[in-house]
């Protein structure tokens, strides 16, 4: 079934082809007719499937319609709550473009910026928000926003979202919103705490829509595993970054200052890298995501937080610089940057020893085994002594601590 056999608008069909969209997704081609019914909506899906398409579409068709007949059609009518800047500024440009020949407005609001400029232009036309949760609700309680119009509430990354402890904040505002409305839910993972929570604030009769259940990783993307110690992680990317120069390359570290050392590591041994984290005022991380995207920059080094659901093109590699410590789940998230819609991706994690409970747990959450790439002992040690990230009495020190592990292993096998 194409596009085109939809009862869409003209205008959002020509929005739609001029982004080069043919044929629905499967979560695009289930959730459409329920959400153009006026159903509630939960829906999980593997990232790069076409989540944000799956309820944009729809919704702009809707509220066009709407607004030809109603004689009021003053007011925010949709509300997108999303978790991060980032995905806010995505979201707002994909509506936008989805919607350039329709007569439905898109804007978004978030922190880290002027909120002046954003109060002005919601003096204006806007029908449709999207906003993190800080910036909307310091504008409602400065009462700068009206949500007493709204007729749609949808919550992306809603996992996330719920899990971040805003669900005070989402009742709390849903309680001002009109009780006839209706509510999507949408996200690549979902558990049962956050299932129990996005129930409470639907209707019983909501639709649930689950797209490969039990694999909630794309068949796109090629996972791999290393078994590498916590302080020889810096010479391994090198040589990932050094052996794939055309290629961009997404890292994930555990924390901000991680991020950091790790870019001065690169820098050190002539490897031009960004970092993008929740320390960055939103101009720089704006203009990081920018160079990223256009290729200027081949190597971003991230933390969870700023890099949910962006969606990136041509992302060849994701690099598991630290496997995700707290949730399990958050590994389908960062690999989710890389093979998207028909493309494949690789997965490559960084495991040490202290990690091996959290490699079990990943495999545990997404049911399968990671590859494991064998690294001989010679090879081991190439990594390192070739690596300039380095000085002389610094490669000698780990290759000795190498040795003593060997014999350390091979003395326990014996025993």
């Amino acid at each position: 079934m194409k596009f085109e056999a939809y009862e869409f608008v003209p205008g959002l069909i020509k929005g739609i082809s001029e982004l080069g969209f043919k044929r629905p997704t499967d979560i695009q081609y289930k959730s459409i007719p329920s959400i153009l019914r006026g159903e509630d909506v939960l829906a999980v899906a593997q990232t790069g499937t076409g989540k944000t398409a799956a309820f944009a579409i729809p919704i702009i068709n809707i509220l066009h319609e709407r607004k030809k007949r109603e004689r009021r059609p003053d007011g925010i009518k949709c509300i997108v709550m999303v978790p991060t800047h980032e995905l806010a500024m995505q979201l707002t440009e994909v509506f936008n473009q989805i919607g350039k020949y329709t007569q439905v407005r898109t804007f978004g609001i978030y922190g880290g910026v002027d909120q002046d400029p954003q109060i002005a232009r919601l003096h204006e036309r806007v029908d449709i928000l999207i906003a993190t949760p800080g910036r909307m609700f310091d504008l409602i309680a400065q009462g700068h926003l009206q949500v007493h119009r709204v007729e749609i509430l949808i919550l992306d990354e809603a996992d996330h979202m719920l899990d971040l402890g805003f669900i005070k904040d989402i009742r709390d505002m849903t309680a001002k919103l009109p009780k006839r409305r209706q509510t999507l839910f949408f996200s690549a993972t979902i558990n049962k705490r956050i299932k129990q929570l996005a129930y409470s604030l639907i209707h019983q009769d909501a639709i649930r829509i689950q797209i490969s259940p039990k694999d909630p990783v794309s068949k796109n993307v090629d996972h791999a595993v290393v078994f590498v110690e916590m302080d020889d992680k810096r010479f391994f990317l090198e040589r990932l970054i050094q052996e794939n120069p055309d290629s961009k390359i997404l890292v994930f570290v555990r924390t901000k200052v991680r991020a950091e050392r790790v870019a001065k590591a690169m820098d050190r041994v002539d490897i031009r890298s960004k970092t993008i984290h929740s320390g960055k005022e939103q101009a720089a991380r704006t203009h990081v995501l920018e160079q990223f995207r256009s290729g200027e920059i081949q190597v971003l080094i991230a933390t969870d937080v700023s890099a949910r659901g962006i969606d990136i093109p041509d992302v060849e590699y994701v690099v598991n610089y630290d496997l995700p410590t707290d949730k399990a789940e958050n590994y389908v998230h960062r690999i989710g940057r890389t093979g998207r819609a028909k493309k494949r991706g690789q997965a490559v994690s960084f495991c040490s020893k202290e990690e091996r409970k959290y490699l079990e747990e990943i495999e545990q959450f997404i049911n399968n085994k990671i590859e494991v790439i064998a690294i001989s002992t010679s090879e081991y040690k190439d990594t390192i002594l070739f690596s300039d990230n380095s000085d002389l009495s610094t490669i000698i020190q780990a290759i000795d601590e190498m040795e003593d592990r060997s014999r350390k292993k091979k003395k326990k096998r014996k025993n």
